[in-house]
């Protein structure tokens, strides 16, 4: 059974109100702790932030919801549901991919369905290497998820166990791209089943194969949107949470950590003092270790996986091409990754992640108009553009970004544009990001599984960490995995054991200084 905290444990402060913090809220919740959430912003979501762009209203974060069982169990936790709570869309196709050679596949989440399409885009013998594909996915999927996703890590021995010679056996400690390269030999069909990568903030070439189990979490298990926006679902945690007891206070700005010895007594933010037995931290790693007063020694630098410039535009016409998420891919691929990853330049050839939720739900914008979401990944600020040079660059590359949507067949985008929003490296550094990237720390060998920065932290007793930055990793389906993981820290329950119904507990009770 992996490491608890020391000590009383009733009362626990969850600092960020991201989905993170109201995961492990929710958790607590149910194993009967107090808790209080403190959140600088005045909404919940953290990342997964909403804005409202004139008569549009705009998801700040992530626009891809997978694996929503994962939620569901945050939710269960305290006796509630997902689906009783937000309105999920499975959508149909999952993406679609346009190529630069004028081709375009849908991704199905079904089998057949997909099956039938691969077979059209790419004849009989990819489409059965599709399904064996597909088999594989599903192997993989089911040795990682509760062994090396769904768990907490004490020490690299934590591994050795049946289950990593399983991971091996499927190929899973060899290159991403490799592997996936034996199911197809379509180079169109590899990108699909292989992009997912850049998520980890590795290329497909260096990536483990076991990061495909995110092309699994995509591509087979199904890819959702929740009617109001991604927003809704950490709106609805908050929700969830609140009615379970939790005392949730936003427009707090935590300041400093009280102390005595090795435990954490108080939070204080801008405005009280919240006195703690236990504290779940959530913000990113820098800002983070700086409230404990402590960075945990590395062996070597943390490298950060690449950042992403978004374009957000409210327009007055959409094109039949798009779906809700289109991957538009440029001819180029492996020289793409290199300039993400190691030379630090802007895409020559950009290949762009298009999303039109307004396909979905009609509701995100004025009637007869339609919302658009351009993620265009670039180079972290450590190794491409600073911050202080995306000041400039940043409207110079949006020009250049409609330019090439126009050049792809978005005829006449850059005119259709009545409301629009550009988030740059420089303002994911503005909200406390490291090396001004969203994405945290990239998922190399060196910074997986027992190798990425615990969520115990050495000279604090009673904190755990959660988030993106810590164990499992990026992205929605294993930052809410983390906070469970982080509940389980403190509850001493196994992780997947937590969720029950929760006793009535008061909340946290705020004294003043």
């Amino acid at each position: 059974m992996s490491r608890t905290l020391p000590g009383p444990t009733d009362r626990v402060v969850v600092v960020g109100a991201g989905l993170a913090g109201l995961s492990a809220a929710l958790h607590l919740l149910g194993a009967g702790r107090s808790v209080t959430v403190v959140e600088r912003d005045a909404l919940p979501g953290g990342r997964a932030g909403s804005r409202t762009l004139g008569a549009y209203r705009i998801d700040t974060g992530p626009t891809v919801l997978t694996m929503p069982d994962l939620a569901d169990e945050a939710f269960a936790a305290v006796g509630d549901s997902l689906r009783r709570r937000v309105d999920l869309i499975p959508l149909h196709p999952a993406y679609r991919a346009c190529f630069a050679d004028g081709s375009t596949l849908d991704v199905h989440t079904d089998a057949d369905a997909m099956t039938a399409e691969v077979e059209r885009f790419a004849g009989p013998a990819e489409a059965a290497g599709y399904r064996r594909l597909r088999a594989w996915l599903e192997k993989l999927y089911q040795t990682q998820m509760h062994r090396f996703i769904d768990a907490n890590f004490d020490s690299p021995l934590d591994l050795l166990t049946p289950d990593l010679a399983r991971l091996a056996a499927l190929g899973g400690l060899g290159r991403l791209d490799a592997r996936i390269g034996r199911f197809l030999s379509d180079e169109r069909l590899r990108r699909v089943f292989s992009f997912q990568s850049l998520y980890a903030g590795v290329p497909p070439a260096r990536a483990l194969a076991a990061y495909a189990v995110i092309a699994y979490m995509d591509t087979v298990a199904g890819v959702y949107f929740p009617r109001g926006g991604m927003h809704a679902l950490p709106r609805a945690m908050a929700d969830a949470a609140a009615d379970a007891g939790a005392d949730l206070r936003f427009g707090r700005r935590v300041t400093r950590l009280e102390r005595s010895g090795e435990r954490v007594t108080a939070v204080v933010t801008d405005q009280e003092r919240i006195p703690c037995d236990a504290l779940v931290l959530t913000p990113d790693l820098p800002v983070t270790y700086r409230l404990l007063g402590h960075r945990p020694r590395r062996p070597l630098r943390l490298r950060h996986a690449p950042s992403a410039v978004v374009l957000h535009v409210g327009t007055d016409r959409t094109w039949p091409r798009l779906a809700h998420h289109t991957l538009s891919f440029g001819a180029a691929w492996r020289s793409t990754f290199d300039e993400l990853t190691r030379t630090g330049q802007l895409m020559s050839d950009p290949s762009l992640l298009i999303t039109r939720p307004t396909a979905t739900d009609p509701g995100l914008a004025p009637p007869g108009r339609h919302l658009h979401y351009i993620l265009a990944p670039c180079p972290n600020t450590d190794i491409g553009p600073s911050a202080a040079q995306w000041t400039d660059l940043g409207p110079r590359y949006r020009d250049t970004i409609l330019r090439e949507l126009q050049r792809r067949g978005l005829d006449g985008i850059a005119s259709a544009v009545e409301e629009e929003c550009l988030v740059t490296p420089a303002d994911w550094h503005d909200q406390g990001h490291a090396a001004g990237t969203p994405f945290s720390a990239a998922h190399t060998f060196a910074q997986t599984g027992p190798f990425r920065p615990r969520n115990l932290v050495r000279g604090t007793e009673n904190a755990v960490l959660a988030g993106c930055g810590t164990t499992p990793g990026v992205g929605v389906p294993t930052v809410l995995v983390s906070g469970k993981l982080a509940a389980a820290r403190i509850t001493g329950l196994p992780a997947r054991a937590i969720a029950r119904p929760r006793p009535d507990r008061a909340p946290v009770q705020e004294t003043t200084p």
